[in-house]
């Protein structure tokens, strides 16, 4: 395991709702990071689809350690801003979120996100949610 693996998967283990809502690092590599999360009915709303609010915070994570991959060591982000596309019902057996850094500033950092939802076949997917998000370089101190 690299620094930047090493890195992300020490923070993602502190992160109460990816553990709460069963998600696990999936792919780490410099600039992009995929979370994956199993269907759960504890995490679908009232038709049965997983609830916008986990999918949303997966691709919200994805894209947070995304960028955190490319920020000095020593340094944090936080999400300041996204935009996220519903396209269609959350069905499906596990759902990966893919965050990937579009543009790394000194300050902030801009991520695009997809999220996609697999039946039974591992390769066949249909892309469920899109993202665009800006993260913010911090200090641990801030």
């Amino acid at each position: 395991m690299n620094d930047i693996q090493e890195r992300i998967t020490s923070s993602f283990k502190t992160q109460g709702l990816m553990a709460t809502l069963g998600a696990t690092l999936a792919h780490i590599s410099e600039g992009v990071v995929h979370i994956a999360l199993p269907f759960s009915s504890a995490l679908t709303q009232q038709h049965g689809y997983m609830h916008a609010g986990a999918i949303t915070s997966i691709v919200d994570s994805a894209c947070g350690y995304a960028a955190l991959t490319k920020t000095p060591t020593g340094s944090e982000v936080v999400t300041a801003e996204f935009k996220i596309n519903l396209l269609r019902p959350a069905l499906g057996k596990h759902f990966l979120a893919i965050g990937q850094v579009q543009n790394a500033g000194r300050l902030l950092t801009v991520c695009t996100g997809e999220v996609r939802a697999f039946s039974d076949d591992a390769t066949t997917y249909k892309v469920i949610a899109l993202m665009q998000a800006t993260i913010v370089n911090v200090s641990p101190s801030d």
